[in-house]
């Protein structure tokens, strides 16, 4: 099962201490999570402000930033509408890259999709298809993009504990139908977070923690940075490969 550590996120960084707009202490918290076992990185580079940014000079230092910290290690980045709205002015940014990351997420229910997806493919990029609801679904399907995405990311919004299993389940069975063969990272964000963590390992995907989806351990604590979330993690991954199942009394609603 592969661990993603998702840093930081479109979160304010006066949202946790160890959320920053500095690139090299992203590259800190980053390798902090690698080090205790997270296998890739997804970030969202920021500009001078803190706010999410693809321009091309600040997905560069970010990207240079984090590698120097992390050698080796995958690193994706988001290309989320709220960075430009316009869909012709996103692919034109992606077009501008300089420095170019391992993978980037697309949200398939975010106008220019496809388009979005053909510029990172032309520019050698790959494409982690983010499905959030039955329309992302929809769009997805009919997509010229569909059967080459690296994966599929199913990701829940911050829902009640209880309405986790239903809501991925369905989402994945259509997924399945259509690439049985393509990967499935899912993960929540509030409440669903860890939930979603622990269906993730009962069904044997990949998933991911961080500062983006929750700022707390399973116990309701605030969690320190991105190490100790996915410590946590990885903690119920190793208790499933002992006992042969995820323990979902350990997290509560």
């Amino acid at each position: 099962m592969l661990v993603q550590a998702c840093i930081n996120g479109a979160r304010p960084v006066v949202q946790h201490p160890a959320l920053s707009a500095d690139a090299t202490l992203a590259g800190v918290e980053a390798a902090r999570a690698v080090a205790i076992g997270a296998e890739e990185i997804h970030v969202h580079p920021k500009d001078a402000e803190g706010q999410d940014s693809l321009a091309p000079d600040d997905v560069a230092r970010w990207l240079r930033a984090l590698r120097e910290a992390c050698p080796g290690v995958p690193i994706g980045v988001t290309t989320g509408a709220w960075t430009e709205p316009d869909p012709d002015a996103r692919v034109a940014v992606v077009d501008g890259w300089t420095d170019l990351p391992d993978f980037a997420s697309v949200n398939w229910h975010e106008a220019g999709a496809d388009e979005v997806a053909a510029a990172l493919h032309r520019r050698g990029v790959e494409v982690e298809a983010g499905i959030w609801d039955g329309a992302g679904l929809e769009a997805w399907r009919r997509s010229p993009a569909r059967g080459a995405c690296r994966r599929i990311l199913v990701e829940l919004p911050d829902e009640a504990a209880d309405s986790v299993r239903g809501h991925a389940q369905g989402l994945i069975a259509h997924i399945e139908l259509d690439e049985p063969s393509i990967p499935i990272l899912l993960h929540g964000e509030g409440r669903s977070a860890w939930p979603t963590f622990l269906l993730a390992v009962e069904l044997g995907h990949d998933s991911r923690i961080g500062l983006e989806d929750t700022l707390t351990l399973p116990d309701g604590q605030t969690a320190p940075d991105n190490a100790a979330l996915v410590r946590a993690a990885l903690g119920f991954v190793a208790a499933a490969q002992r006992t042969g199942s995820a323990d979902a009394s350990a997290v509560t609603d």
